[in-house]
């Protein structure tokens, strides 16, 4: 992949973190075409976390590191509207952004470096083990995400799609580039991690 590409951006109220799962429901019709046209061409599209207006109709602004989505599965929902199940994949900055003539937004994207595949060490062991017991009870909704307990920027980027808390904290963690100073920000918000066993 280029260090840099241009793809349709999806601004949504939510962060989704390089693999992650992402369930859609699809109803404006640039977001119709824009799925036809990733499937089609097996190509991603970038989610970015508005920070001023709605998911319907034209956002005023959006964060600027987002993270690129491919479509894992679609299917008709019982409302008759097309939803489709994506996994996300890798961190972008967004350079520069404009609107096609049929509203969809596109950006020139810039990739940013995988984050470090790191063992999950001993003193954030309950924070992988939280992690395991929820993913057990959301199986479905993690049905196209591959399973990495033992990796340090998987179980930080699970912990935060799964805590409420607000979208802006959220978009927080996720430009950070280091998985541990995520995990070190995750241990006093999720019950037991504070006291795990230091190694």
């Amino acid at each position: 992949m280029a260090d840099s590409s241009v793809i349709p951006l999806f601004p949504l109220h939510i962060v989704l973190f390089p693999g992650g799962p992402l369930p859609l429901r699809i109803f404006e019709t640039r977001y119709t075409d824009m799925v036809r046209r990733c499937a089609r061409e097996q190509s991603p599209f970038g989610v970015v976390l508005i920070e001023e207006g709605e998911e319907a109709g034209e956002v005023a602004s959006t964060a600027m590191v987002g993270c690129s989505a491919r479509i894992a599965d679609f299917h008709t929902l019982k409302d008759g509207l097309l939803g489709i199940s994506c996994v996300g994949e890798r961190k972008f900055r967004v350079e520069r952004t404009w609107r096609e003539h049929d509203g969809l937004n596109m950006g020139e994207v810039t990739w940013l470096p995988a984050e470090r595949e790191l063992p999950l060490a001993s003193e954030y062991s309950r924070l992988g083990e939280t992690l395991r017991r929820a993913l057990t009870e959301l199986a479905d909704h993690y049905e196209y995400v591959e399973k990495k307990f033992d990796d340090s920027s998987w179980v930080g980027s699970r912990l935060v799609e799964l805590i409420p808390m607000d979208p802006a904290d959220k978009q927080v963690l996720l430009e950070l580039n280091d998985p541990i100073m995520r995990l070190d920000a995750l241990m006093g918000l999720v019950p037991g991690g504070e006291s795990g066993e230091k190694a």
